[in-house]
């Protein structure tokens, strides 16, 4: 995988790693590249940590692994583009801790992204909801929180698109609500436009049919 990473770019500083690899390679324009060990030292009363992962053009891509300096895991995190993506798990020294989800823009340069949302009563419906960006991931689908001397589950938090849900709850009328303001507050972050439900079985039938006359 790495050897894809540096066709396309030189490294103008690297280090050889343990077992001849190369690592910590930055590029010609100063983009780290390819898989790189980030040593962080304790600062003003704040541990230091190592961290491990692959960069494309200088943004985190994958799987990073988080350990404290005695080789202790801390964190596994998945990335894209540089954002957190999907499942990533928190320990502390006796266990899991803590499982997050988060979903990634599906493109980081555009100002809004699309999503397709299930519906949690019909499984079988969909709706696209239109959301605007910052560039960050979001929180969307559980988080889970446990016990790490024992193993078990306390809690579990569920996320619709960045909001809370309370169990019970109807997600898509959360998202409703909050895009009946079409105006942005810059103060209170983004804030999704209008929803676009998807068109169902028997109005894609009707419009055929209108098409058709």
């Amino acid at each position: 995988m790495l050897l894809g990473y540096f066709g396309d770019s030189q490294c103008v500083t690297y280090k050889i790693g343990i077992f001849k690899d190369t690592l910590n390679c930055t590029d010609v324009k100063g983009l780290k590249q390819g898989k790189w060990i980030v040593h962080v030292d304790p600062l003003r009363g704040n541990p230091g940590f190592e961290e491990e992962g692959v960069f494309i053009n200088d943004k985190k891509e994958g799987l990073w692994r988080k350990f404290n300096l005695m080789g202790d895991k801390l964190a596994e995190e998945n990335f894209k583009w540089g954002n957190k993506s999907g499942r990533c798990l928190y320990f502390t020294l006796a266990g899991l801790e803590r499982e997050e989800s988060w979903r990634p823009p599906s493109n980081p340069d555009k100002a809004y992204d699309t999503i397709i949302v299930q519906d949690p009563v019909n499984a079988d419906h969909f709706e696209k909801v239109v959301v605007k960006t910052d560039g960050q991931s979001i929180k969307n689908g559980p988080w889970k929180y446990y016990n790490p001397d024992y193993g078990n589950l306390i809690k579990v938090e569920n996320y619709v698109l960045d909001i809370l849900q309370d169990p019970g709850d109807d997600p898509m009328k959360k998202l409703n609500k909050v895009s009946d303001t079409t105006t942005t507050n810059r103060n209170a972050g983004p804030l999704l436009p209008k929803i676009v439900p998807a068109p169902t079985f028997g109005q894609k039938a009707a419009k055929k049919k209108s098409v058709i006359q």
